[in-house]
């Protein structure tokens, strides 16, 4: 326990120094949000590879869909580094920074609103930003606190509260730069922690080859396989198309998201989007394949410990438990680590989610509504104080979360991708799209998620999200190309930013004229 506890306060001290020393890094709107746009490549790529996984990832996705398709879960871990890291930075990262530049942009509303001249666009795009992004949250809180309540038998509520409580103060204190720093020291330990636990799991286990001949005797619950032995060991898994489902929800819903979008406004040169589409990459690779890898092993850790009595008597699989029941076993210090590698994960992105959503209220909703003319000082002070109360808000709800956490990151990743993917990337590509193809898209964003809470149309969240940013990127299209276009020369000096000429050495170019 001394162990463990001293890891923690070592980490928790210098999170709240990193906040301390970034103070004068914001001192201004810019800064505070975007760091200048100034942060260099390592520090960029950690920031977008920390936001993109948390205690959703390692606790409650790689128990639950290591459980559901085994070794196969692998595979949303490398579609996550390929297609939500490299195509991502490879597509959206250097016309994201050019254009929210010449547009003066800081937040995905903001964007919208200047990219469609549209007040409205901008205003609703802010609330959905506000609202979605609290389940996200709660989402988090819950992954961690049943690790620490194995770890420490704290109770949840405590674990909550101190989270959120030392996250809001180093983001107070210091904005994006302070995110940004602590992210890549985060991201080191993300690193080594998972490549040990990965180790040591399967060490108990008699090592890889002895854990793979256990996992190879389950049969299949799913249909797709009619029960056959050795389907959780198999290339595709017991139900491939439910695979594909999540890939697609937790790959390509990155693209839509305000919080990793954010990213590519702060990036400070082209070194830093070649280092950082690389880095990035390879650090998805790792946390997220490792960490779905392990989960893939769920099966081999079923018992009493993982599993809830229902009120009809009957016995139910608790997939938030399974991770943190493999870890139980692990040596103290391996436990330490453990705890540290999922905060790590989960404060970085807490951090970015409640600096996202404290700056487009403030710039994109209470700006734009009933306090259109704040200063530089009060904005800033604005977005501290609503850094509290949106960290307030997402810990009264977690202290009470209705769904298990892949279900409520999935209505929160729903509603936002499938809102904001493809008004986003079309409006960085396509100059014909239109303000009515945006306001369709966030009608089905929204509209299909709230009203699937409901009417359970769709039985699981994650489909439903992958359903929601497929169907966006057919309608934004189809109805742009129906509707009235927006103004010609607007649109031309919109995108005029692509064509201006830069002068370059010829290390980047070996072009002469």
């Amino acid at each position: 326990m001394v162990t463990k506890i001293t890891l923690l306060l070592v980490f928790f001290g210098i999170m709240i120094l990193v906040g301390l020393q970034s103070r004068k890094h914001a001192t201004n709107v810019n800064d505070f949000v975007l760091g200048g746009r100034s942060v260099g490549p390592w520090l960029t790529a950690f920031a977008f590879g920390t936001s993109y996984f948390s205690s959703v990832v390692f606790i409650g996705y790689a128990g639950k869909f290591g459980w559901d398709f085994g070794l196969a879960s692998t595979w949303i871990g490398l579609g996550n580094a390929l297609i939500g890291s490299l195509l991502a930075w490879m597509v959206l990262g250097r016309r994201t920074r050019v254009m929210t530049n010449h547009l003066q942009a800081a937040t995905m509303p903001e964007f919208f609103g200047k990219r469609y001249e549209s007040r409205a666009i901008k205003i609703t795009a802010s609330v959905i930003v506000f609202v979605f992004l609290i389940p996200y949250t709660a989402s988090i809180y819950n992954g961690l606190s049943r690790l620490f309540g194995m770890a420490f038998d704290i109770p949840y509520e405590v674990c909550v509260i101190v989270m959120a409580t030392l996250t809001a103060i180093y983001v107070i204190l210091g904005g994006y730069m302070a995110t940004a720093i602590n992210d890549f020291i985060q991201g080191i330990v993300m690193l080594v922690g998972i490549a040990a636990v990965i180790l040591s799991v399967l060490n108990g286990k008699g090592g890889f080859i002895e854990a793979i001949k256990s996992l190879s005797v389950f049969d299949s619950e799913a249909a797709a396989t009619l029960g056959q032995h050795g389907a959780y060991t198999s290339f595709f898994g017991p139900d491939p198309l439910n695979l594909i489902s999540v890939i697609v929800l937790t790959s390509l819903g990155t693209w839509g998201l305000p919080q990793m979008v954010h990213k590519f406004y702060t990036i400070k040169d082209e070194k830093s989007i070649r280092t950082g589409t690389i880095v990035s990459t390879v650090f998805a690779i790792i946390v997220a394949g490792g960490s779905y890898f392990l989960g893939g092993f769920a099966r081999l850790f079923d018992g009493e410990a993982v599993r809830t009595i229902a009120a009809d008597g009957t016995s139910k699989i608790a997939y938030d438990n399974i991770i943190p029941h493999m870890l139980s076993t692990l040596p103290d210090i391996l436990i330490g680590i453990t705890v540290v590698l999922v905060l790590s994960a989960s404060m970085s992105t807490l951090s970015s989610l409640v600096l996202t959503s404290s700056s487009t209220l403030t710039l994109d909703f209470l700006k734009e509504t009933c306090m259109k003319n704040m200063s530089n000082k009060k904005q800033l002070l604005i977005m501290r104080i609503l850094v509290a109360f949106f960290v307030a808000i997402s810990v009264i709800l977690a202290l009470d979360p209705p769904k298990f956490i892949a279900e409520l990151m999935g209505i929160s990743w729903s509603a936002l991708a499938g809102s904001f993917l493809a008004p986003f990337m079309y409006g960085l590509y396509w100059k014909k799209v239109t303000k009515a193809s945006v306001w369709a898209s966030f009608a089905v964003g929204v509209g299909v998620t709230v009203s699937n809470l409901y009417l359970n149309f769709i039985p699981s969240s994650i489909v439903a999200g992958a359903f929601t940013m497929v169907l966006s990127l057919i309608i934004v299209p189809i109805v742009s190309l129906l509707t009235p276009k927006m103004a010609k020369a607007s649109v031309l000096d919109m995108f005029s930013c692509y064509t201006e000429t830069v002068i370059v050495s010829k290390k980047e170019s070996l072009e002469d004229n």
